[in-house]
């Protein structure tokens, strides 16, 4: 599918009129005409690569051209955003942006680009719940239960993160902010470790993502109290949020799509649609769910301002929490 000239000349003259001469937007009326390359910042078979290639293989179909997903893991998703600054506006490079970047912005300020500022949001792709999960040795059977034992053992708690800075580390300062309690962080080298410790026993709890966990769950290794996100989660219906007992907490893993800075309206409103698109296709939808993610759809202006209260939610709890990079 190829932009069709009617929306192109309606895009390109809604700022005034003037613009329907740039070259760039001129080029844009006919996009893609070659192929796309997508960065993905984190390494092969994860879930930021398996949810970008279920999305790309739906593009590649829909626009006519293929779309090439590039692994280019380090630094938390870094090294992948300064290639996309780096990239001329033209669509044909794209990045997979995640929860990290947002976490970034605070934790690692790159001094070669600016997130959320110096791209263009394109659209959501999958949000994933973390999920509060306990060892079963711990005697809470609710998150409200968990706030008094955790307080009537002020500090004496371990709560396990895949490592400093990680979305599950910053969820669970963000529990404690909220909740008022104190717990000491033990930051691991990965998600596998800590999860170990967590089964046994040498951490009592995790905000760990919940395709890790929920095996665990359901074979009642460990407990889970509630998931973070501000619905319950169809893997797990019957655990509440922690919203549910802690009145205006929310976290969650994502994942969308952004584009340079000054990327024609007309390639990420073709882009943000077939998306949408995809994002509404039922075998899609039913692949999300056994990974544990839900859907993002929207506009590439509610995403945008969806990234920027991210970024700005992380940056007071990573503020508060008075965390700091490794």
């Amino acid at each position: 599918m190829k932009i069709q000239r009617r929306t192109f000349l309606h895009a390109a003259t809604a700022g005034g009129g003037l613009m329907i001469f740039s070259p760039l937007l001129a080029a844009a009326r006919d996009y893609p005409t070659r192929p796309v390359h997508v960065i993905v910042g984190f390494p092969p078979g994860g879930a930021a690569d398996i949810f970008a290639r279920l999305v790309t293989q739906r593009l590649s179909s829909s626009l006519g051209q293929t779309f090439l997903i590039e692994n280019r893991p380090g630094a938390g998703g870094d090294i992948a955003a300064a290639a996309l600054v780096q990239a001329a506006p033209d669509g044909y490079t794209l990045l997979i942006a995640s929860v990290a970047a947002s976490i970034n912005a605070t934790l690692h300020p790159n001094p070669s680009f600016h997130f959320p500022a110096d791209m263009t949001p394109v659209s959501g792709i999958s949000t994933v719940p973390l999920v509060m999960a306990v060892n079963p040795t711990v005697p809470a059977k609710t998150v409200s239960e968990f706030i008094a034992y955790a307080r009537s053992n002020s500090g004496k708690l371990s709560m396990a993160s895949p490592g400093i800075g990680t979305a599950g580390h910053v969820a669970g300062e963000l529990f404690k902010m909220m909740a008022g309690v104190d717990m000491v962080h033990v930051p691991y080298h990965g998600g596998a470790p800590a999860l170990t410790d967590l089964l046994g026993g040498r951490v009592q709890v995790e905000f760990g993502p919940l395709p890790d966990a929920i095996g665990y769950i359901k074979a009642r290794k460990l407990r889970a109290l509630a998931v973070t996100t501000a619905a319950r989660s169809p893997a797990l219906p019957d655990v509440p949020t922690v919203s549910e007992f802690v009145p205006g907490y929310e976290a969650s893993a994502w994942w969308g799509m952004c584009a340079p800075k000054n990327t024609p309206m007309t390639i990420v409103g073709a882009l943000n649609e077939q998306i949408n698109a995809a994002l509404a296709d039922a075998t899609i939808k039913d692949r999300f769910a056994k990974l544990g993610g839900n859907p993002m759809p929207g506009s590439a202006a509610s995403f945008g301002r969806f990234i920027a209260e991210d970024t700005a939610k992380w940056a007071k709890v990573i503020k508060f929490a008075n965390i700091k990079p490794e």
